[in-house]
C-alpha cells in the first residue's frame, strides 16, 4: 500500500499544478486508485491502474466473484465506471444504465431506461453499441443512441435535463462516452456513413445549455480554426477555408470527420484531444477537387485536432489520412504519456490510427516526432513523410486514378483499421504501449452514391479477409515503443482483438477476444499467465478497482461491434446479407454477400462457432487464502 500512497501523492501533484482547467469531482476520483473514475481509466486515457494485489505470480489464481446480466444484446463497448462504493454499468440500444451497490455485488440501486425511438437502429453503421458513461459533480451524463445527451443524478437516477445534440432522421447518432471538463461536458456525434457533418459540442454540466460547437468541415469560423494561430507541423496554417477549398463544390457540407471516438485532456496545457472520421462517402472520386488528387485533402476529416475546451478554438491540428480513398476513419484514442524521444523528455500525444501507422506527437505543439508502421503488412502507402506529415500512397492499393474510380484487391488493413477504437493502454513502468489490433486486408470497389439525408451515402463494396501469408489469424496484441517506432513483442489471436486493454502496476497487461476469452499477460514479454471464458464474445474495456481493500477485475462481455456485426444484426453469408446490403447501397446490386456488414460479415464468418450474442458483466478476483 505504501507505493499506492506514493503514487496517488505523485499524481496528485501533477492533477493540482492544472487543478484550474479541469473538473474537482473528476480529478478527485481519478487520484483514487481505488476507483475507476472514467472510461479511458484517466484524463490522459492511458487505461493503467497502480493497484498491485493482482500480479504476475498470484493471477493465475484469479476466479469469478460475482456476474451481472445486464438483459441486453448486441455489442456492449466502454465499460464499468466504479466510483467508491457504487458501480454504474451502460448497455447498447436502448441504452440502459445501472447503479450497482458493490457493498452487496449486483444489487441495483437504480436503473435507468429512457424510451427512444427504434428508427433510430437502422442507421446505426456498425450496431447498436454506446462507449459509456461519465460521472462528475455529482450527476451522470450519457449519450443515447437517439441524440439526446442526458444528466443524471448519480445517487438516485432521476433525470435533471436533456439536450438534443443531432438529429437521427439525417442519419445521425450517438455512440461515443462524454467527457467532462470544467463545468462542461463533451459529446460529438456519429453517423459518417450517412453523409452527416462531424462536429465536437460542449454543454453546461449544470442547465445543459450548448456552449459551443466545433464542425469537422466548413468555412474556419465553423471549425473554430484560426490559420494564423492554429499550428499544423509547427506553422501556422496559413491559408483560409481549407475546410471548404480541399473539397469540391458543397461537398463538406456532406463532409463526414464525424466525433465517435475518445476525447483525452492535459489539465496542465489546457487542452482536450480527438480524432474525426472518414470523409464522405468513401468513392473518393465524388470528393475530388482535381485528378492528381493534390488539391483534395478533404481537410479537416481523418485529423487529431488539440482545443482549447473553454473556448473550441484550434491550437493546432493533423490529418492522418488526406483524401482518404480505404475508410481508415481517423477516431481513435490519443493517448497522453510523458517518455524520452531521441533522448529528450517529451510530452506526447500516440495515436494508433486505423491506418496502420502509429504517431507520436508534441501535444503542446503539434510536431510530428515518429510515425512508423505497428503491422509490418501494411501496404497502402510506404512511409510517413516526416517534412510534411504526408503518407506516401502506393499507387497499387489506390482506389483513385487519374480523376476516377478505381477497383483495388489485397489493401492492407481493411477498413476495419489496424485498429479501430478499441482502447490500448500505456505503462508508466515499462514505458510500453499496449495494443490491440487487427490483421485484416481487403477489396475495395467505388461506386457513385447519390446523397439523400436520412439514406446511406457509403459508394464502396468492401470483402475483407485474413491477411494473406501471415500466421492465419485476424488480431494481434502487441506492445509497441513509441520513441523507437517498433514492436517489442506480439501475440497472435484466432479473430480480431477488439477489447480494449488495462495495465497495471502488478506487471500484468490484460485483454479480451472476440471468442470471449478474457486473458492476462507478463507485460515484459506477453507471455500468457492466465484466460478465461466469459459467456459472450468481449469488445468492452477491461477494468480493476479495489473494494473494501481487495483488487478485482472487471469487463462487460457481449459480442458485436463491427467486427461483430454478423452476430449481432443476425446476418450470415447465406441469409439476409445481400439484403442489407441493397439497403445500405440503393440501386447497387451486391457482387458478393461477404460485404454485408460493410465487408466485416465475410472476414468473420466463422466467429458464430465461437461465441453468441450476450451481455454480461463478470468480475474476477483472488479468493483469500486459507
Amino acid at each position: 500500500m505504501e507505493a499506492l500512497s506514493r503514487w496517488a501523492l505523485a499524481l496528485a501533484a501533477i492533477l493540482a499544478a492544472g487543478s484550474a482547467h479541469a473538473n474537482d469531482s473528476v480529478m478527485k476520483n481519478q487520484s483514487d486508485p481505488n476507483n475507476w473514475a472514467s472510461q479511458l481509466g484517466n484524463y490522459a486515457g492511458q487505461r493503467y491502474s497502480p493497484l498491485n494485489q493482482i500480479t504476475t505470480d498470484n493471477v493465475k489464481n484469479l476466479q469469478v466473484a460475482w456476474t451481472f446480466s445486464t438483459g441486453v444484446l448486441r455489442g456492449h463497448e466502454g465499460g464499468p465506471i466504479v466510483i467508491g462504493d457504487v458501480m454504474y454499468i451502460h448497455t447498447p440500444f436502448p441504452n440502459k444504465v445501472f447503479a450497482l451497490d458493490l457493498k452487496n455485488p449486483g444489487r441495483i440501486l437504480w436503473k435507468y431506461e429512457s424510451v427512444q425511438d427504434p428508427n433510430v437502429i437502422p442507421i446505426m453503421c456498425c450496431d447498436t453499441v454506446n462507449r459509456g458513461v461519465a460521472v462528475a459533480d455529482g450527476k451522470l451524463f450519457l449519450a443515447q443512441a437517439d441524440n439526446t445527451l442526458v444528466a443524471l443524478d448519480a445517487t438516485s437516477g432521476k433525470e435533471l435535463w436533456k439536450a438534443k445534440n443531432g438529429d437521427h432522421t439525417k442519419g445521425e447518432s450517438l455512440t461515443a462516452a462524454p467527457l467532462v471538463v470544467k463545468d462542461k461536458v463533451f459529446v460529438g456525434i456519429s453517423g459518417g456513413e450517412f453523409g452527416v457533418r462531424g462536429h465536437l459540442t460542449a454543454y453546461d454540466t449544470t442547465s445543459g445549455k450548448m456552449l459551443w460547437r466545433a464542425f469537422s468541415t466548413g468555412p474556419d469560423a465553423d471549425v473554430k480554426i484560426d490559420p494564423a494561430k492554429t499550428m499544423m507541423m509547427g506553422k501556422p496554417l496559413g491559408q483560409k477555408d481549407l475546410g471548404v477549398s480541399t473539397w469540391p463544390g458543397d461537398e463538406w457540407k456532406r463532409g463526414g470527420g464525424t466525433t465517435w471516438g475518445w476525447y483525452t485532456y492535459d489539465p496542465e496545457l489546457n487542452l482536450i484531444y480527438y480524432g474525426t472520421g472518414n470523409p464522405g462517402s468513401w468513392n473518393p472520386t465524388q470528393r475530388a477537387v482535381d485528378k492528381d488528387r493534390s488539391k483534395s485533402d478533404n481537410k479537416w476529416s481523418m485529423t487529431i485536432f488539440a482545443r482549447d475546451p473553454d473556448t473550441g478554438d484550434a491550437k493546432w491540428v493533423y490529418q492522418k489520412t488526406p483524401f482518404d480513398e480505404w475508410d481508415f476513419d481517423g477516431v481513435n484514442e490519443n493517448i497522453l504519456a510523458n517518455i524520452n524521444v531521441n533522448g529528450q523528455p517529451r510530452k506526447v500525444l500516440v495515436n494508433f490510427d486505423r491506418n496502420g501507422f502509429a504517431y507520436t506527437i508534441d501535444r503542446a505543439t503539434g510536431e510530428l516526432l515518429v510515425a512508423q508502421k505497428y503491422d509490418p503488412t501494411v501496404n497502402w502507402a510506404s512511409e510517413i513523410d516526416m517534412t510534411t506529415g504526408r503518407p506516401k500512397v502506393v499507387d497499387k492499393y489506390s482506389t483513385f486514378a487519374n480523376g476516377e474510380d478505381k477497383n483495388s484487391t489485397a489493401v492492407c488493413p481493411a477498413a476495419l483499421g489496424t485498429k479501430d477504437q478499441q482502447p490500448a493502454s500505456f505503462s508508466p513502468d515499462t514505458g510500453l504501449f499496449y495494443v490491440p489490433t487487427n490483421h485484416i486486408c481487403m477489396d475495395y470497389e467505388p461506386f457513385s452514391v447519390a446523397y439523400t439525408a436520412g439514406q446511406a451515402y457509403v459508394g464502396s463494396t468492401v470483402s475483407m479477409y485474413p491477411t494473406p501469408n501471415s500466421h492465419g489469424g485476424m488480431g494481434n496484441f502487441i506492445a509497441w515503443d513509441a520513441a523507437a517506432g517498433k514492436i517489442v513483442w506480439s501475440r497472435p489471436e484466432r479473430f480480431a482483438v477488439w477489447s480494449g486493454a488495462l495495465t497495471t502496476k502488478g506487471g500484468v497487461a490484460y485483454y479480451g477476444t472476440l471468442e470471449g476469452y478474457i486473458i492476462a499477460v507478463n507485460m515484459k514479454d506477453g507471455q500468457e499467465l492466465w484466460r478465461f471464458k466469459t459467456p459472450s464474445g468481449i469488445i468492452g474495456n477491461i477494468n480493476t478497482y479495489t473494494h473494501d481493500g481487495k483488487q478485482y477485475i472487471a469487463v462487460l462481455s457481449g459480442v458485436g461491434g463491427w467486427a461483430g456485426i454478423g452476430l449481432a444484426a443476425g446476418l450470415t453469408q447465406e441469409t439476409g446479407a445481400t439484403a442489407w446490403h441493397e439497403a445500405v447501397h440503393p440501386g447497387h446490386k451486391a457482387g458478393t454477400v461477404a460485404t454485408a456488414g460493410l465487408g466485416a460479415v465475410g472476414a468473420h464468418a466463422s466467429l458464430g462457432e465461437y461465441t453468441q450474442l450476450g451481455g454480461v458483466l463478470t468480475v474476477f478476483h483472488v479468493p483469500d487464502q486459507k
